[in-house]
């Protein structure tokens, strides 16, 4: 597990993982001026696809995307970075670094507000399938309420980590500080009791769980309301230049997801390599990940509304209407492998 959730840079099969530092040597500031540097000033129909951790499961469903040759089929050449978050993620959007990224519709509410015009273009999650609060196993914290003035691990400040947080401090009335680590760094830091406590997702969560290295506090899979969780994101500027590649990326990404679910040990397979985890944890996060994410790429404002109450229960402000955030435009048809 040590090697989990690095920094990677290594060609994938038919398609290129690169590292982050190589995306984001234009900058990572949000704003108006960041898209200025387009993010579609690649020739060929490159798409860019960003990723906010390795191991996380839209880099399984983009490594199967890129090994069955899925955007080539849609008339486009593409590559995966791997991110430390999805804040950073979220960051080499606005900076031009990538094309399409898998990210909550917090970061689109706030970036409309700085001026970063994006849109959800598909849904791809709605609940946080193995994401729990944890501690270490041997930890006297027993409860939510323990953690009073304790450091709880997130991987960046407006992550999908950071969102549940704050989320959990303003739902169970407790203050903690919040400790970014990036997705690398959670497990490492709670194990050296650099942290209190951490919120961690799958196949991790599974993982120390099944090892008894750590328990979880709160299960946020059932702890919160249905609503969008996350989906594939893309730049006005994108959707209004290059909508056939929108709907290429859109329809190759849903592709990769059939793929998975229809190939089992493959799939599985896949999970273990990615996630140097053993067969049988991947088996976990196939059956309680994978399979339950939405293949039809729904986005319903009603949930995305959910989702934005959420994020300002746990204190973030200045949100765009969920109305601005998403378009219907590009319904999936999933590329056959």
């Amino acid at each position: 597990m040590s090697k989990q959730g690095t920094d990677t840079q290594h060609s994938v099969s038919r398609g290129m993982m690169i590292d982050r530092r190589d995306a984001l040597k234009l900058g990572l500031g949000l704003g108006a001026a960041a898209l200025a540097a387009p993010a579609i000033a690649q020739s060929g129909g490159m798409i860019r696809v960003g990723v906010p951790t390795k191991a996380y499961w839209p880099t399984i469903v983009t490594l199967a995307t890129l090994r069955q040759r899925l955007f080539e089929k849609e008339g486009l050449r593409a590559e995966m970075t791997i991110y430390r978050s999805g804040a950073e993620c979220f960051e080499a959007l606005a900076a031009g670094a990538a094309d399409i990224i898998l990210d909550p519709p917090s970061l689109v509410a706030t970036g409309i507000r700085r001026g970063v015009r994006s849109k959800l273009v598909a849904g791809a999650q709605d609940a946080y399938y193995g994401w729990h609060l944890m501690v270490r196993q041997d930890s006297p914290i027993t409860a939510v309420s323990e953690l009073a003035g304790k450091k709880v691990g997130i991987t960046a400040a407006g992550s999908g980590s950071d969102l549940l947080a704050l989320w959990t401090g303003q739902d169970r009335k407790v203050e903690f500080t919040r400790v970014p680590v990036g997705g690398g760094g959670l497990v490492p830091n709670l194990r050296t009791r650099n942290l209190d406590a951490a919120v961690i997702y799958s196949p991790l969560t599974f993982q120390l769980m099944r090892a008894g290295q750590a328990r979880s506090l709160i299960d946020f899979t059932t702890a919160m309301p249905r609503h969008t969780v996350a989906g594939w994101i893309v730049t006005d500027k994108l959707i209004q230049e290059r909508p056939q590649a929108v709907q290429g990326s859109v329809n190759a990404l849903f592709g990769g997801l059939a793929w998975l679910r229809a190939n089992r040990d493959g799939a599985i397979a896949l999970i273990a390599e990615n996630n140097e985890i053993p067969a049988e944890i991947a088996a976990i996060e196939y059956e309680e990940t994978i399979l339950k994410l939405l293949t039809d790429g729904a986005l319903d404002q009603a949930q995305i509304e959910v989702a934005l109450d959420l994020a300002r229960l746990g204190g973030m402000t200045d949100l765009a209407p969920a109305a601005e955030t998403f378009t219907t435009r590009f319904k999936p048809v999933p590329t056959g492998a």
